[in-house]
C-alpha cells in the first residue's frame, strides 16, 4: 500500500457545523516542494549564502496545489508545490544534497531555500550555530520602498564577537508586548555567514523603545545593538 503524506491544514466551518463549502476543505498549505520522493519545507531562518553555490537546474514545478486542490488525502505527487506556479525551476545546491532551491527576487540573494524532511533535522535555530565559524554579518532594513535595504557589514573579528556576544546574552520575556502606539515595530534581517553555502536569518525588531527578537521565546537585547544596526 502506498504510503500517504499527511498534509497540514485547518478545516473551516461555516455556520457552526454546517458542511464544508461545496462539500470541500479548506487547506492550509505548508510552503513545500515534493520531489524525487522527498517533502522539501520552506527554511524560513537562511539564506543562500552566494548564487554561486547553486548548482545547476534539477527539475521544475508541475503543479501549484494552493488553490487547485481541497482533498486533504491528496497524495503529493513529484512536482507538486504548495505556492510556486507550474513552470518554477528547481535548482540543486553545491554539497547539499538535502536542500534545493528555487529563484525568489524577495530573497536577500535571489533563492528561497527548501529542505529535506526526511530524516532531516531543522538545523537553522539560532542554537544550532557554531559562533565561532561565522566569519560576516549582514543586516538589513526589512519592508522598505526598494525591498531589504542593507544597513551594516559586520567582518572584523571583534565585531563579530561583539554583536554575537549582544544576540547570545538577550533576556528571555515571553510576556514582552511591543509597543505599537506610533505603528509597527521597524524590523530588520541578521544574516550570519559561514563557509557554509547555506546562511542563518533571524528577525530583530525596534518598538521605538526596545529591541527585540523570536530565537525561541520573546527575547529582549541589549540597546547596544543599535550601534550596529541604526542607520547612517
Amino acid at each position: 500500500m502506498k504510503k500517504w503524506i499527511m498534509l497540514s491544514f485547518l478545516l473551516i466551518y461555516l455556520a457552526g457545523c454546517q458542511p464544508f463549502m461545496g462539500g470541500q476543505a479548506v487547506i492550509d498549505w505548508v510552503d513545500f516542494i515534493q520531489w524525487n520522493g522527498q517533502e522539501y519545507n520552506g527554511v524560513h531562518n537562511s539564506e543562500i549564502a552566494d548564487a554561486s553555490f547553486i548548482e545547476k537546474e534539477i527539475g521544475e514545478v508541475r503543479f501549484k496545489v494552493a488553490d487547485n486542490v481541497s482533498n486533504p488525502s491528496y497524495q503529493l505527487k513529484d512536482g507538486d508545490a504548495a505556492f510556486h506556479e507550474k513552470g518554477t525551476k528547481l535548482y540543486s545546491i553545491k554539497g547539499k544534497d538535502n536542500i534545493i532551491a528555487v529563484k525568489d527576487e524577495a530573497a536577500i540573494n535571489g533563492y528561497r531555500i527548501y529542505f529535506a524532511m526526511d530524516n532531516s533535522k531543522y538545523k537553522w535555530h539560532f542554537d544550532d550555530v557554531s559562533l565561532e565559524q561565522v566569519k560576516k554579518i549582514e543586516i538589513y532594513k526589512s519592508a522598505t520602498p526598494a525591498g531589504n535595504q542593507q544597513i551594516a557589514t559586520i567582518e572584523d573579528k571583534a565585531g563579530i564577537e561583539n554583536f554575537l556576544e549582544i544576540l547570545s546574552n538577550s533576556k528571555e520575556a515571553p510576556a514582552f508586548q511591543p509597543n505599537t502606539s506610533t505603528g509597527d515595530p521597524i524590523s530588520y534581517q541578521i544574516i550570519l555567514y559561514t563557509d557554509e553555502p547555506i546562511t542563518y536569518k533571524y528577525s530583530v525588531h525596534y518598538d521605538g523603545n526596545t529591541y527585540f527578537w523570536y530565537p525561541s521565546e520573546t527575547a529582549i537585547l541589549s540597546d547596544d545593538i543599535q550601534h550596529f544596526i541604526s542607520e547612517k
